[in-house]
């Protein structure tokens, strides 16, 4: 049975209560979404209450896409590095559909700046929210995830790479990645009173989101890059798996899919870039 008390059909989230940090837009909304179809709860805890110029989209208007896919959805307006707004996420999400199946940590800040250009309250800002906040979220969600009968925390970052360009382009945005997996990783390895699946899932391309297109390289970058239901659809695949089956591990949504049977990723291009002109992200 799952967290909310109802059976959780073979390769199917239906019934299975989800809940993620940040997901008003980009790939934490495309996981939602996904989730949604299956006919999922899904409880987003993001901070984006009224609309940005530069954003698309708000926490509300996520729930409303949440719900128009067959999902049931809730919004806590709340902040992930503040532990009063993680409690309250989690205690939402236990009391309106009865337990926590899913943990997506999702949430995450980005400055590509080396050290001696990047000012100390953006580092801050991406230690708490990255490495902070997958630490807090994970912290109060796990006694809940032990009452589901297959718990998964899915970590959006990347594997393990310790080829040194990564230090010395971005050091503190690297650190505050590898933190988030690092956290997971040791998630996995601890002893446990029931199985539990923690992995974390990364791109192979660059994926069509905000940050790409306002920090990394604008049009240019999006039209080399995929379109965010990849890592959707990888996500999936892994999150209706039995718990523990696959653990502890640094997932590609490209490999992930390619496991699954899948062979043509055409359908995922953002742009008219062929296949083999797609940017590989970070850290690859």
């Amino acid at each position: 049975m799952s967290a909310a008390g109802q059976p959780a059909p073979s390769g199917s989230l239906a019934g299975r209560t989800l809940l993620m940090s940040g997901g008003s837009r980009g790939i934490g909304l495309a996981i939602a979404v996904r989730a949604a179809r299956d006919g999922a709860n899904v409880v987003l805890l993001a901070k984006t209450d009224s609309p940005d110029p530069r954003l698309p989209g708000t926490v509300h208007t996520a729930v409303k896409e949440i719900e128009a896919a067959g999902g049931n959805g809730v919004a806590v307006v709340g902040d992930v590095r503040d532990d009063s707004d993680v409690e309250r996420a989690v205690r939402t999400a236990v009391d309106t559909f009865g337990g926590i199946d899913i943990l997506v940590n999702n949430a995450s800040a980005i400055a590509l700046v080396p050290i001696g250009q990047l000012p100390p309250k953006r580092y801050d800002l991406m230690l708490d929210v990255n490495a902070r906040g997958t630490f807090a979220m994970t912290s109060l969600a796990l006694p809940h995830l032990y009452q589901s009968d297959a718990p998964h925390v899915l970590t959006l970052s990347p594997p393990l790479n310790l080829d040194p360009k990564w230090l010395s382009a971005h050091a503190p945005y690297t650190v505050s990645k590898y933190a988030m997996t690092m956290l997971t990783l040791g998630l996995a390895g601890q002893q446990h009173p029931r199985a539990i699946s923690a992995n974390c899932l990364w791109p192979r391309t660059m994926i069509a989101t905000a940050a790409v297109q306002n920090l990394v390289g604008g049009d240019a970058a999006m039209e080399i890059s995929r379109r965010p239901e990849i890592m959707a659809d990888a996500a999936q695949t892994v999150l209706v798996e039995a718990a523990g089956v696959r653990t502890g591990e640094c997932l590609i949504d490209e490999n992930v899919l390619r496991g699954a049977g899948m062979t043509d990723f055409a359908t995922y291009r953002y742009g008219n870039a062929a296949e083999a002109d797609l940017s590989t992200d970070l850290f690859l």
